[in-house]
């Protein structure tokens, strides 16, 4: 009997320890892993110190090149029966080469956000514009993106938001559409009584990947706006920054002597956030779900976020904390909710009954399965009724495929 195989076409190699993607890469592997899948990693991307050992999880790895026929060859004798493009700019590079030359296996989108509404609401932000929906749906971006979803036969959305803007927004056809986010164990009694209690714990943190803009922009929010409000009312107060890549301008921000404290990677997420009382991320831009806000739920560690950060997390359940847009409505959040054992206790609870209601892996992995089974049924149908993917692949295959010939016969001749 032939074992399913699965390719997995990486924008980068995962990085579990330092990104919220590289998580929710390491999530999906483990399921496919866990269905008996052989599953294969590839990557036009350098590997860093911080990348997932995949040998250790008896993945495979391939490294690749653009524009090179040779990864035809490569994924032919492969022959995969599922391929995950991680993020659509992937799709794009690779999207036609598999249509062209494994017609029948399933092409997956994993969208980790909408990367399109990202950077519209960051160009609003810089530009101190309110940020607008039509503004979004006109933009080339997200142009680019929608076309990956649709000729792909199915998109992994993260975000209930952002599935909401799809459907209803732009019509998308939910069958294109899956929501799946992060695939996290249940919080049973005995994990949650490891917590260090309230009277246990003390300081702030703020956590966040230093090359994701939205963090960057956060920390600087944070340290010119909102700490100094925190530390008026709570004169000694501790705030530890953690994240790989800061860049040297947050590193600059090091302030013992107000409390701010930049400590750089943390190798264990879960320890630094497990021993904070509370968790700080002003994010002023961003798309998705937050990993920092989902790991310190599974920490028992309540947040003060934004709509932004807690946008498409919770399902209109009560807050793990506070919600505030404002420097001053945040630092008032966080002044209240720090010295306020009940508020907090309250807070941690309802940061439990999110995890367990919408994130229980084993729920979510039933439903992705649920989906590939029809999907690997019914692969024919699905796609003619997607005569907008059909249209838009066969663009792509006319433009993209001789542009890269193109490119590749470029090469050969320097």
């Amino acid at each position: 009997m032939k074992q399913d195989i699965l390719l997995v076409i990486g924008f980068t190699w995962p990085e579990p320890a330092s990104t919220a993607a590289g998580n929710r890469m390491l999530e999906l592997l483990r399921f496919f892993k866990e269905e008996g899948y052989r599953v294969v990693f590839a990557s036009t991307a350098s590997q860093t110190g911080l990348s997932l050992d995949l040998k250790a999880l008896a993945i495979e790895s391939m490294p690749i090149t653009l524009n090179d026929s040779g990864f035809d060859l490569s994924i032919k004798e492969l022959n995969p029966d599922i391929v995950i493009f991680d993020r659509f700019l992937t799709e794009e590079q690779f999207g036609w080469r598999i249509a062209e030359s494994l017609p029948n296996a399933i092409r997956i989108l994993d969208t980790e956000d909408l990367h399109s509404l990202r950077k519209a609401r960051e160009t609003a932000h810089k530009k101190r514009i309110t940020f607008s929906l039509d503004d979004w749906r006109q933009s080339d971006m997200t142009k680019r993106e929608v076309a990956s979803i649709y000729r792909s036969d199915l998109s992994l959305m993260v975000s209930t938001f952002e599935m909401e803007l799809l459907t209803k927004k732009l019509a998308i056809d939910e069958n294109l559409l899956l929501h799946l986010p992060f695939l996290l164990d249940p919080i049973d009694k005995e994990r949650q009584g490891h917590w260090p209690a309230f009277d246990q714990r003390s300081g702030f943190i703020c956590i966040g990947n230093g090359r994701h803009a939205p963090n960057v922009d956060a920390l600087l929010f944070l340290f010119q706006e909102i700490w100094p409000l925190i530390r008026k009312g709570l004169p000694d107060a501790q705030l530890s920054v953690y994240g790989a890549y800061l860049p040297q301008r947050i590193q600059e921000l090091h302030r013992p002597d107000q409390g701010f404290h930049v400590k750089g990677w943390a190798e264990d997420a879960n320890k630094v956030l497990g021993r904070a009382r509370l968790n700080l991320a002003p994010l002023r831009f961003g798309a998705g779900i937050k990993g920092k806000l989902s790991t310190a739920m599974q920490n028992g560690t309540p947040s003060i976020t934004t709509d932004i950060g807690a946008e498409g997390m919770h399902a209109e359940m009560p807050w793990s904390g506070a919600i505030a847009n404002s420097a001053e409505g945040f630092a008032e959040a966080a002044l209240q909710l720090y010295q306020n054992k009940s508020e907090w206790t309250k807070a941690q609870n309802n940061g439990l009954a999110i995890v367990n209601t919408c994130y229980d892996r084993h729920v979510l992995e039933k439903r992705l399965k649920e989906k590939i089974d029809g999907l690997a049924l019914n692969l024919e149908a699905h796609r003619r009724k997607n005569f907008i993917g059909a249209l838009l692949l066969h663009q792509t295959m006319q433009a993209t495929k001789y542009l890269s010939k193109w490119i590749e016969e470029k090469n050969a001749r320097n």
